[in-house]
């Protein structure tokens, strides 16, 4: 199995910034795509942000240009950079991913984290 622990979700006044951390930990065999989804209150989840393996580079519409997303393959970790926030921004934001684990190494499954509140004041 694999373990999504994120951390740096909180309050933050519109144009601000804050930054997410997202660690991958347990039997990983191999983690290809990793990346950031979000629910806002009355709203279905919604992709953000991914960034796979190969370096290829996904965001929604609604965030181009003002947030980012990294990794550290090293470290099995995926950040997302949010500026410029809007209070429409405000949502839970989960991290995902698509990994194989130890012993099944052929067949690639989600694992989502618990999430971290972000929440954007006027």
């Amino acid at each position: 199995q694999v373990r999504l622990v994120e951390s740096g979700g909180g309050l933050v006044q519109a144009g601000g910034s804050l930054r997410l951390s997202c660690a991958a930990s347990g039997s990983i065999a191999n983690l290809d795509l990793m990346g950031w989804y979000r629910q806002r209150p009355d709203k279905e989840r919604e992709l953000v942000a991914t960034h796979n393996k190969r370096g290829e580079i996904q965001y929604a519409e609604s965030v181009k240009g003002r947030f980012t997303i990294s990794r550290d393959f090293a470290k099995n970790t995926v950040d997302l950079q949010m500026d410029n926030l809007k209070p429409e921004d405000t949502a839970v934001y989960k991290c995902n991913a698509m990994a194989t684990t130890y012993p099944n190494i052929w067949t690639y499954v989600e694992f989502w984290g618990q999430g971290a509140p972000v929440t954007v004041s006027l």
